[in-house]
Parts: C-alpha cells; sequence; structure tokens
C-alpha cells in the first residue's frame, strides 16, 4: 500500500482495503493521492477527494461506497462516546434518550427528531439559514458528491446507536458540501430489526 500524508487520505485507502476490495480498484481510487501532503493547499485537497469519489460512484455500489465512507468517521470516542454512553445508561425508553440526544448538541447538531414513519432525522444546522457550511471541511470552495458526507454519517450513526441501544442504518439526506451551501447536513436512519 502506498503511503499517505494526508490523513483523511490515508483513512480513505484504509478502510478501502478493509472493505476488501481488490488492489486494482483501490489503486484506481486512490490515483494520486500520495501527492496531497498535510501541507498542500486546501484547494488541491479538495480537488483530489471531489475526484475519489467520483470514482468511487464510479466503481462502487451503494451499499459498498456507504460502508467504506461510515468507516472514516471521525470523533467516535472522547467525550462524545462518553455522553452517547450516559444517555443510554441514564434513560430508560426510546423517546427519552430520543430528547436527550435531541438536547446533546456537542453530538448531533442542531436537532434529532423522531419522524411520523418512526425513522429519526439528525439536523446539524436549523433550517432557513442563507448558506451553510461543512464542519468537517470548512474551507471548502467546491461541492463533493453526497458520497464523501457519510463519513459524518458514520459519526452520527455510531453515536446514536449507542445512545438510542438500537442497531441504525443512515442515509445521508442533504449537505452543506455536496450542495454547495444551499442546503443543511441532514441524516436520516432507521431502526433496524
Amino acid at each position: 500500500m502506498s503511503t499517505y500524508e494526508y490523513g483523511r487520505i490515508a483513512k480513505l485507502a484504509q478502510c478501502l482495503e478493509e472493505a476488501g476490495l481488490a488492489p486494482e480498484v483501490i489503486g484506481q481510487i486512490m490515483a494520486g493521492g500520495e501527492a496531497i501532503r498535510q501541507s498542500s493547499s486546501p484547494a488541491a485537497k479538495m480537488g483530489w477527494l471531489k475526484t475519489a469519489m467520483l470514482r468511487m460512484d464510479q466503481l462502487l455500489d451503494q451499499e459498498t461506497r456507504r460502508t467504506v465512507r461510515e468507516a472514516c468517521a471521525c470523533c467516535l470516542g472522547g467525550n462524545r462516546l462518553a455522553l452517547a454512553k450516559s444517555i443510554a445508561k441514564r434513560y430508560a425508553t426510546l423517546e427519552e434518550r430520543l430528547q436527550a440526544a435531541n438536547e446533546a448538541k456537542f453530538l448531533f447538531g442542531h436537532s434529532v427528531t423522531q419522524q411520523e414513519d418512526g425513522r429519526i432525522l439528525v439536523s446539524f444546522y436549523p433550517a432557513g439559514l442563507a448558506s451553510y457550511r461543512c464542519s468537517c471541511l470548512p474551507k471548502a470552495t467546491e461541492t463533493l458528491p453526497l458520497t464523501y458526507c457519510y463519513c459524518c454519517g458514520g459519526h452520527v450513526k455510531h453515536h446514536l446507536q449507542i445512545a438510542l441501544g438500537h442497531k441504525l442504518s443512515c442515509e445521508v439526506r442533504s449537505s452543506a458540501l455536496s450542495s454547495g451551501g444551499k442546503e443543511p447536513c441532514t441524516f436520516l436512519l432507521t431502526l433496524v430489526a
């Protein structure tokens, strides 16, 4: 495996490998990644990430892309993990846990609400703002495919599964990054039986 200096690229390579993808497919997705350094410009990093996501969209099915990108999630431990565990320990019912998750802005952003169909909507910003910015890539100047945003979906899913005590599946509904700041980051989670 090549050496990738920039952490987001190194993590993607690791997750592609852990997903058991063929080396030639990984090589196609990761092409040029070794040239991106920590010191590379935000534009160079974004350009490479966009190209890699477009390659993933072409080469991998939706479920594999979701699995790989969710595995790239960050901020899975520390105070966030402790908060998710305390919600699960302190509250007994799903409704109570959802309310506590909704109040835990540090963990889930702006809101956690159960929809009429039973799915859970997590939003990182209130609706109606003039523009939205990606929390993970705040210097983004161009859009990235929605595939990229499944890493944040993995973060939300990880902590919400712990807080609720239920396995979940996650769908990225919208993102500031993929919409060019026109839409908030929202994730729709479904309780898995």
